[in-house]
């Protein structure tokens, strides 16, 4: 690997998906003075979740080049070609995603398989299937390939026709995966637009009703945005049932929901995630 890493087209800064967040943090549980890309590596100061390009890239630089590694669009025939080569579940140019989302080391596992082969399987389980669309935003941006087929968590990456792996930009590996920052309560004692009795009756009527819908740990999410939001049509709370999931992805599925349904997550207990659809002002 080379002493001078660069980022694949089209990011512009190095970034950890798994610390990306709307919030700002509040603290950070490690010294940001330490990269966790190491010394001499990668050129760029480390903010505690991410690695900011000191330069303004040309976007439209980076595009063209991507363009051109992709070459010519590909016709029906080669994409039925190579989804049927590539698509079943025991392919060997297979990558498991899970809870830590797009990597710098996925990033890394997905151009050794672009060496000997033109498409590779990813296989998405966990939180990151909550949103499959950023999945496959982060996927083509970050590698500069294309999807060229996606069935439920399954999807293909496509190299290009002008791929040259001797040639393709260099992915900085980090040397550990750093601790997530300390980020404000996700949980209010009083949420907003409610009374603390208000609040309170909404977690007893969330505890006490069935559970919309039971989770597995490391399972297939995509359709949980969407029951939320056809539950909201006719329940002010509802009740998602994540025994065994684990309280840190519990965590991480409330703060998904709570920006993509949207809602407010106003309870945790016994794996059980209680969230309100909020109040007129809070949609």
């Amino acid at each position: 690997m080379s002493n001078n890493p660069v980022p694949t087209p089209p990011a512009n800064e190095a970034v950890l998906p798994f610390l990306t967040s709307s919030v700002e943090p509040i603290g950070f549980r490690e010294p940001k003075r330490f990269s966790p890309f190491g010394p001499g590596r990668i050129d760029r100061k480390w903010t505690g979740t991410c690695a900011p390009a000191q330069q303004k890239l040309d976007l439209e630089k980076l595009a063209e080049e991507r363009r051109r590694v992709l070459g010519e669009p590909l016709s029906q025939e080669e994409v039925a070609e190579l989804v049927e080569k590539y698509r079943h579940s025991d392919c060997s140019r297979q990558i498991n995603l899970g809870k830590g989302g797009v990597t710098h080391n996925t990033l890394e596992d997905i151009h050794n398989h672009w060496k000997r082969a033109e498409a590779v399987r990813i296989k998405c389980l966990g939180v990151p299937t909550l949103d499959m669309e950023n999945i496959c935003f982060h996927l083509e941006d970050k590698s500069g390939g294309q999807i060229i087929y996606r069935r439920i968590n399954i999807l293909l990456l496509y190299r290009g026709r002008n791929y040259d792996s001797k040639n393709r930009p260099v992915v900085p590996k980090m040397l550990w995966k750093p601790h997530a920052p300390v980020y404000p309560k996700l949980v209010k004692n009083v949420a907003d637009g409610l009374s603390f009795e208000e609040t309170k009756e909404m977690r007893n009527r969330g505890l006490n009703s069935p559970p919309l819908m039971k989770l597995s740990r490391n399972g297939v999410y995509v359709n949980v945005v969407e029951k939320v939001r056809e539950a909201f049509d006719t329940e002010e709370v509802v009740r998602l049932d994540c025994t065994h999931v684990g309280t840190n992805d519990c965590k991480k599925i409330a703060v998904k929901l709570r920006d993509l349904v949207p809602c407010v997550p106003i309870l945790f207990k016994d794996e059980q995630i209680i969230i309100w659809k909020g109040s007129k002002e809070c949609q």
